[in-house]
């Protein structure tokens, strides 16, 4: 008898470097910080970053956007180390990406394709699968003229054609009816989860919100023992969470919503804006900050202009700063250039000081400070029931 072959059936991790162009509107402590982020985009979608090119220029270049001579510097940098991909962290123009892929004949992503990617690979539910394609169609919509696409297969093939219509002219078509399709789809799920809101009662309504990846799932678990996935991963939780929860025999309704993020494609934005509706129609946001972030006060930005895009921004509002445990003290100067270093409880005088909105500091994985949350969500949700449903004070 013959050796019996063994086959190696591991999947290939995929190579990849970061590109990027530092323009006068931002810092290079700003971009560094963006292609930070984008290295962690590279590796929730599974990816190993090699290495990283950037460029500082007035405005991207209109055909490649980045220089000649910086692309052919990235052109030999990927062939000798052989790298699988290469990844923008702006998105790219249907030009400048068939003129990139020209060049350099490796597989090319901007952060749109990317971000679209890691949703595509985290869409659980009918709703997030149907945003997720409408929005990988709305993004591939321009972009048809550089795709070898069939699919006209996805509506019988033969007979379809219009007549003297060309083979990208049929794909924009199809897309077209399908994007329509998918958006009929999704006013029909919203009107389905609206009724499931309405049928939830006159309880109070409270929405986590956030960056992704600072731990609001792991507070949802925390309060209400529920089995929510909890990855180091951006984007782990695309699909609202509700749970009833009691505190105090008080009870209320806590969601877990999609994180924020950066430079999100506005038509991400868009298609995901249903499951923003949680947030938009809740009585109390729960803004969970990751204090250990070296970059937290500009993800607090972030998360407030998406929730006034949502006019959802003037809510009673708790902020609660996670992650404590991992919290390191920052290093500032004084007017004589002497190094000050600020620590925890600095930073909370300071915070408390500027700030109306009461504020909480936890680590939600080590449980500390935890019953001091709760009280302060109590006391919150209380005093809300109180004003609304005056005649049932003496139930709680």
């Amino acid at each position: 008898m013959g050796k019996t072959k063994i086959y190696d059936t591991a999947i290939k991790q995929e190579t990849a470097v970061l590109v990027s162009v530092i323009t006068p509107d931002i810092s290079e402590e700003t971009a560094q910080e963006y292609l930070e982020e984008l290295q962690f985009l590279v590796e929730t979608a599974g990816g190993d970053t090699r290495g990283v090119f950037t460029q500082k220029l007035a405005k991207p270049e209109h055909a490649t956007f980045v220089g000649t001579g910086k692309l052919q510097e990235i052109k030999e940098y990927v062939e000798a180390e052989d790298i699988d991909m290469i990844v923008f962290d702006d998105e790219l123009t249907p030009s400048q990406l068939r003129n990139i892929e020209k060049e350099l004949k490796r597989k090319i992503l901007d952060r749109s394709s990317l971000i679209l990617d890691i949703f595509a690979k985290h869409a659980q539910t009918a709703q997030a699968k149907t945003q997720v394609e409408l929005a990988q169609l709305q993004y591939l919509l321009p972009r048809l003229t550089r795709m070898w696409t069939h699919l006209e297969r996805q509506r019988g093939g033969i007979g379809m054609r219009g007549p003297g219509e060309s083979q990208i002219e049929t794909d924009r078509r199809i897309i077209l009816n399908k994007i329509s399709l998918l958006k009929e789809r999704l006013k029909v799920i919203d009107k389905q989860n609206e009724t499931q809101r309405k049928n939830r009662g006159e309880m109070i309504r409270v929405a986590l919100v956030g960056y992704t990846n600072v731990g609001k799932s792991t507070i949802l678990n925390m309060i209400s023992k529920a089995d929510v996935l909890i990855e180091n991963k951006l984007f782990a939780t695309l699909d609202t969470t509700v749970r009833k929860v009691v505190i105090d025999n008080l009870p209320f309704l806590l969601s877990d919503t999609v994180g924020f993020i950066r430079k999100l494609p506005h038509h991400l934005v868009e298609s995901f804006k249903s499951t923003l509706d949680e947030v938009r129609e809740a009585d109390v946001l729960i803004h969970v900050v990751d204090i250990s972030h070296p970059d937290f006060e500009h993800h607090i930005i972030a998360v407030n202009e998406t929730l006034k895009d949502i006019n959802a921004l003037d809510k009673p509002t708790i902020t609660v700063f996670n992650k404590i445990d991992m919290f390191k003290p920052a290093v500032e100067f004084d007017e004589n250039g002497e190094e000050i270093k600020v620590t925890l409880n600095d930073f909370k005088n300071s915070w408390m000081a500027k700030n109306s909105d009461p504020a909480i500091f936890l680590s939600a994985t080590n449980k500390t400070n935890i019953e001091e949350f709760k009280e302060k969500l109590y006391e919150v949700i209380s005093d809300l029931h109180n004003k609304r449903y005056p005649y049932n004070n003496l139930l709680y």
